[in-house]
């Protein structure tokens, strides 16, 4: 009987290939043990064994662990490197706790190529992934790498290493939305940001547009998907599995809409706050004020009167009676956040991710 073994995520390289294949254990790279053991009724299959179980960074109750088959996290990494240009080298620049890194290892075993890993235990360091570059860099072929924006805000701020990642053919940009200002400083950049989570063996959605053979479409305003990269469900939840994963789709607690044919993402369904009766993207606010500082979180705070009231968490220097000026003119009365307070540091969560709770205690002292 096959079963889920915890493992550093430095041993998940070597032994992905047996994982992968079904004549090794799947791998639970640094997840709580209480999702290795066993597997249960319907959670393995010898004709497409279950390779990885990720964690999910979940904000609030114990982490979820995702069931991903071999054969979704190949047609990922397929996939991807189809729609980049073909198979290369890769520098692995995130953890390989979570699926955007170990999609990075198993595109690395698809191409041939080993990656070059950085080591980070003690962080990123913009140095270290200079000297990554300029090593793949020796070997012909294409060469890339996937990030998340804050990773890729420090690397803009250095020109030697933005003139390092403009040598790559590809950077997968995920774990967190990528702002048109980061975008735009990193001019020259061959980006791509990718739109998926562990339930989709990582991004499934480049640039709005869905990798071969993923379907999109919106179950009322949420984005549901589809294709051959989904997981096989929840690790003992088979109620959370019945719930997500229905008649062959993947309902998401994202916002969705279709503008000329591609995907946009407005934030999470559990974000919209509710404010005097006025419903409020929390991500429209954000993106907004993130023209002026450099990140911005904004929740919503139980109030007596309003039901809601709109906060914000800045880094930057920007006025706060000037931020709600800017968002009074292009959203509206609702929308200016009755609180705004300034954060030296975002408090993150998985790779890239804000933690909202965290977020929101700090805005309700």
């Amino acid at each position: 009987m096959r079963t889920i073994v915890a493992v550093s995520p430095a041993e998940v390289y070597d032994r992905l290939p047996a994982a992968l294949d079904g004549s090794g254990p799947a791998l639970l790279p640094g997840g709580p043990e209480t999702l290795a053991g066993p597997f249960g009724p319907g959670e393995d299959s010898p004709d497409d064994p279950t390779a990885v179980v990720v964690a999910t960074s979940g904000s609030t109750g114990e982490p979820k662990g995702v069931l991903l088959p071999a054969s979704a996290l190949l047609a990922s990494a397929e996939a991807t490197h189809k729609r980049l240009g073909g198979p290369g080298r890769w520098v692995l620049a995130t953890p390989a706790r979570y699926v955007g890194g170990i999609q990075v290892l198993v595109r690395s075993l698809l191409a041939g190529e080993p990656p070059v890993q950085l080591h980070l235990d003690e962080g990123f360091r913009v140095p270290d992934f200079v000297a990554a570059v300029a090593e793949v860099l020796r070997t012909p072929g294409r060469h890339y790498t996937a990030l998340v924006p804050t990773q890729l805000a420090r690397i803009v701020a250095v020109p030697q290493a933005l003139e390092a990642l403009r040598a790559l053919d590809g950077i997968v940009m995920g774990g967190a939305p990528l702002s048109a200002e980061l975008r735009a400083a990193a001019e020259g950049v061959p980006l791509v940001s990718a739109y998926g989570m562990s339930e989709t063996a990582s991004g499934c959605v480049y640039d709005g547009v869905p990798l071969d053979g993923v379907a999109v479409k919106l179950v009322g305003d949420r984005v549901a998907i589809s294709g051959p990269t989904l997981a096989r469900g929840y690790r003992n939840r088979p109620d959370l599995t019945a719930e997500s994963f229905v008649d062959g789709w993947f309902v998401t607690s994202d916002l969705g809409r279709f503008v000329d044919g591609r995907l946009e993402i407005l934030g999470r369904a559990d974000d919209v706050i509710n404010t005097g009766g006025v419903k409020v993207p929390a991500n429209a606010v954000e993106r907004l004020l993130e023209r002026y500082v450099e990140a911005a979180c904004v929740v919503g705070l139980d109030h007596p009167e309003w039901g809601q009231i709109v906060a914000a968490a800045v880094v930057g220097e920007a006025g706060h009676d000037e931020l709600r000026a800017h968002v009074r003119a292009e959203l509206g009365a609702p929308a200016v956040p009755k609180v705004v307070k300034t954060i030296d540091r975002m408090p993150l969560r998985g790779p890239g991710k804000v933690d909202r709770a965290a977020v929101r205690h700090y805005l309700s002292q």
